[in-house]
């Protein structure tokens, strides 16, 4: 019986190890299958899709931004060249005159005066002259025969040589109040657009000196001039285009000029270089330049603020990108670039000015086969693997930067 005891035990020990490997077994398989299971629901992360384009490669010329302001090509101050009562004002305040149309007239009724009176001193003098000359003539005849002493003759021969100069200086006096009373009559030595009336009707003006009144002023806005300051290295950057043949001297040649108002966007105003001053000014380093524009339509007035763009440079090739796409790292310029394997990487870049089409001329890093990642800028960083997709580089919403038809 003992023996029997011992051996049922002995299986149920048995039995109990079985269904624990079996058990331990099974949450094995539970365990594995649900990783499997978990691994085969996870979702595959896709590349960032983002678009490229080559930067724009092609040839242009290098326009330099000044500031300046608008100055009339003309101003005259309107003073009188005689006193007098202002007697009529005869234009309005802000007109357009024309040369020689008359401003104001000062009372001529004293001027008249004068005038008669030289004429009278005229006829005295024409006088005087008949008499001498007929006195002369007398005596001419009878100095060959001796009937006349020698100092009677020269006598009447001074006194004819005065009775001319006499009727000079009378005709001098005439010729004077003649261009006094035609200076009554103030005219537009110019044509332009005038001021007010700074005197009025009524009033006692001063003339004929360099503290006569002021009566007005006329400036003259078609052309207008456009004056702008340079630096010093501007002028050594210009003189030496010249000197090497790539640009012409803005002293000899009308270089081109664009030119923007302070409400504009874009350089719509066409001029032309005419001067550039012969001396840097030393407190200030710049020297100055003048542009000269037509402005026929009389939209721009002296005093006014703008903007120019000169040609700065010959024709060559450059490389060109938005000004949008370009990073800052702390004083470093880059930009993103795509690499091998569709990975993004880093390009410094060294800027230069803005082009006239918008676009940021790149004077070292990049090169026309580099293929530029153009949006999502915040979301990538180097070494992340994008989905690329090409398309063409645009200057902005409004406008190409490069374009064939260009």
């Amino acid at each position: 019986m003992k023996t029997i005891h011992l051996k049922t035990k002995k299986i149920a020990k048995q039995i109990g190890l079985f269904v624990g490997l079996i058990l331990v077994a099974t949450v094995i398989v539970e365990m594995t299958t649900k990783d499997e299971n978990n691994e085969t629901i996870q979702p595959v992360v896709q590349a960032m899709q983002v678009e490229v384009s080559n930067p724009v490669f092609e040839k242009i010329m290098e326009w330099d931004e000044y500031t300046g302001r608008f100055e009339a090509s003309n101003r005259v101050e309107v003073r009188a060249r005689v006193s007098g009562y202002i007697d009529n004002v005869s234009f309005k305040d802000g007109q357009s005159v024309t040369k020689g149309d008359i401003l104001f007239t000062i009372d001529q009724r004293p001027f008249k005066i004068a005038l008669n009176q030289a004429r009278a001193s005229y006829g005295q003098a024409q006088a005087r002259l008949t008499t001498a000359q007929d006195n002369f003539n007398r005596v001419e005849s009878l100095r060959e025969s001796g009937a006349v002493s020698t100092e009677e003759y020269d006598s009447r021969k001074q006194a004819l040589a005065g009775a001319k100069a006499s009727i000079q200086l009378a005709q001098a006096s005439v010729d004077n109040a003649r261009l006094n009373l035609e200076f009554t009559r103030v005219k537009a030595p110019i044509s332009g657009r005038v001021s007010r009336d700074m005197v009025n009707q009524g009033n006692l003006i001063d003339g004929g000196s360099s503290n006569s009144t002021l009566l007005t002023t006329i400036v003259a806005t078609s052309p207008i001039h456009f004056y702008f300051q340079g630096s010093e290295s501007d002028y050594l950057k210009y003189s030496r285009l010249a000197r090497n043949g790539e640009r012409a001297s803005s002293r000899s040649t009308a270089n081109p000029v664009l030119l923007k108002l302070q409400d504009e966007d874009d350089y719509t105003h066409k001029a032309v270089m005419d001067f550039v001053d012969n001396e840097i000014d030393r407190s200030t380093g710049t020297i100055e330049g003048r542009a000269t524009l037509e402005n026929k339509d009389g939209l721009i007035e002296p005093g006014m603020f703008g903007k120019a763009r000169l040609l700065g440079s010959a024709e060559h090739e450059a490389v060109m990108i938005p000004d949008e796409i370009i990073g800052t790292n702390q004083s470093v310029r880059f930009v993103y670039v795509l690499g091998e394997d569709n990975k993004v990487i880093t390009k410094n870049v060294v800027l230069g000015p803005l082009h006239t089409n918008g676009l940021r001329i790149i004077r070292n890093g990049l090169t026309p086969q580099d293929k530029l990642i153009t949006n999502n800028i915040q979301k990538i960083r180097p070494g992340v693997v994008v989905s690329p997709s090409e398309k063409p580089l645009y200057q902005n919403e409004d406008a190409l930067a490069y374009s064939e038809a260009e």
